[in-house]
């Protein structure tokens, strides 16, 4: 028996490099300006993005191709990310982010393209490279694979293309599920946001206190909040207030409700603004996982709506933050930052005092608002909506291949707000159907992670000899390689010698002088 990264293999078996089974091109971007989506040339792969189908679809064309793959040739990613394969679905031009891997006579296609996908991770593991990962032309030409006889690849191909597609299957639907859980989610939060999701709660209590009584006090409490923050700042500074200090005091911006819908009765609009009593944006203090200064909160740390604490930097021990500027009870911390559009905005409500002192990062923004626990349940579930989403994403910034906000566009947000009693009503009833969702989603979310453990283990199967039976009757595989050895040799041969005929027919006739 024969050994490939360890694992054992059965007799007739034999652990070859890549290059001795397969004709290997290294793909090469060509020039810019021979893209096009015309369809002018042959479909251009280059990568990362196109992988996902067994055949890729082209999306760029390149109307002058350098580097190609023939049809059916396996594509290898070779750069962000290190791995991931697929079939050339046409003769095609590849850029400098694959390899096309086309396998020698013997060799079945399938078999080398399962193995691949077997050992990712083991190609993956050879990468080098600070910003992102790749491998060489050398890598990919001498990487292990185990070849078993052809006609026990061809046995393995089979049961590998049965199993794996009723997996992929099974998986199929999994996603499905969590797409539509992910829709029903949004649709109670839509019948939330609107009233429809208490409407029956509202028929059974019609004297409950209307939502602008709580946002009167609300306005009163940030008013009080200000004037006693301002007061510490004087106090801090050794200063008495200066006359008329108040008068400094900014009123909230006040909703604009121009082409809003009708809101049930007993609810009002209200802005951001007008409920936040203070905002701004974080510290730029460089930190690191070593410092040992102040923990920092960052855009990792802003998850499904909350606070994760598992992934904290910390600025340097030099850094100093007063006790009333660190995070506390009522913080809206909103991502400010992204690449993504849809994932600008992100933010997670502080609804129980953390177990901690928390700066954070100038990458979010701080929006304090007053901190009833009915209000901060209501927002906090309010904050995922999509009437937030298309505020947010619609009036974000771009700059750079960056989506940004600020603080000018979140203070003027419009937001319904339901009565108090109503907004403990919607929490409970959302915590309710969100908290049987997150147990579907978990379960889901097992499942595919089975499924993927399933894969890696029946290829592993595969590739150690253990799913398909041996016949002592097969060729032994190192007669394939023998024979492929020959082959190449013979082409090899009849190509020099074209090369010679073709090198004679463009040589000149010597000219021949005849004296007299």
């Amino acid at each position: 028996m024969t050994e490939v990264n360890g694992q054992q293999l059965p007799d007739g078996w034999v652990t070859c490099e890549l290059s001795e089974i397969s004709t290997i091109v290294m793909g090469q971007s060509p020039p810019s300006s021979t893209y096009n989506s015309t369809g002018d040339g042959l479909p251009f792969f280059q990568g990362k993005a196109d992988f996902g189908n067994l055949y890729p679809d082209a999306r760029i064309w390149c109307s002058r191709p350098g580097k190609i793959a023939e049809k059916n040739d396996i594509l290898l990613c070779v750069r962000a990310p290190v791995g991931p394969t697929n079939l050339a679905p046409a003769k095609s031009c590849i850029g400098r982010g694959l390899s096309a891997v086309h396998p020698e006579h013997g060799v079945n296609l399938k078999y080398l393209l399962y193995a691949l996908r077997r050992f990712a991770a083991e190609l993956d593991n050879r990468g080098t490279g600070t910003t992102f990962k790749a491998i060489s032309g050398k890598v990919v030409r001498t990487f292990p694979i185990p070849i078993a006889p052809s006609s026990e690849q061809t046995r393995i191909a089979d049961t590998l293309d049965e199993l794996l597609s009723d997996l992929d299957a099974g998986v199929v639907a999994l996603e499905r599920a969590r797409a539509k859980l992910k829709h029903y989610r949004a649709a109670v939060l839509k019948a939330a946001v609107e009233g429809a999701l208490t409407a029956d709660w509202r028929d059974e209590h019609p004297d409950i206190e209307p939502a602008t009584a709580p946002l009167t006090r609300i306005l009163a409490e940030r008013r009080r909040r200000w004037e006693e923050s301002q007061l510490e700042k004087f106090k801090a500074a050794g200063k008495e207030p200066p006359k008329n200090w108040k008068a400094k005091y900014q009123e909230p911006i006040d909703p604009d409700t121009t082409n809003l819908p009708t809101l049930p009765d007993g609810w009002c609009w209200a802005s951001l603004d007008q409920l936040a009593w203070a905002s701004g944006y974080g510290t730029s203090q460089k930190c690191s996982e070593i410092n040992k200064g102040l923990p920092v909160l960052r855009i990792p740390n802003i998850i499904g709506g909350k606070l994760n604490l598992e992934k904290i930097k910390y600025a340097s021990p030099k850094y100093r933050e007063s006790d009333r500027e660190l995070v506390d009870t009522g913080d809206l911390l909103v991502v400010r930052t992204n690449g993504s559009r849809t994932l600008i905005g992100r933010g997670a409500v502080v609804r129980e005092k953390p177990n901690g002192r928390f700066s954070f990062a100038s990458y979010l923004i701080r929006l304090r608002l007053i901190p009833l626990s009915p209000l901060l349940k209501w927002i906090s579930f309010l904050w995922d909506s999509s009437l937030v989403r298309q505020w947010i994403e619609t009036r974000a910034a771009t700059s750079a291949g960056q989506h940004n906000i600020s603080l000018g566009v979140l203070e003027p947000l419009v937001l319904p707000l339901p009565p108090e009693a109503e907004q403990e009503q919607l929490a409970e009833s959302l915590e309710d159907q969100f908290s049987v969702i997150e147990h579907l989603e978990a379960d889901l979310e097992a499942k595919l992670e089975s499924s993927q453990a399933l894969r890696q283990s029946i290829l592993r199967h595969a590739f150690t000899g253990k799913l398909v039976p041996q016949d002592p009757n097969d060729e032994p595989a190192s007669e394939l390689l023998k024979r492929i050895a020959a082959e190449r040799e013979e082409r090899a041969r009849k190509a020099a010698a074209i090369k010679q005929t073709v090198k004679r027919t463009r040589t000149p006739r010597r000219r021949v002088t005849v004296k007299t």
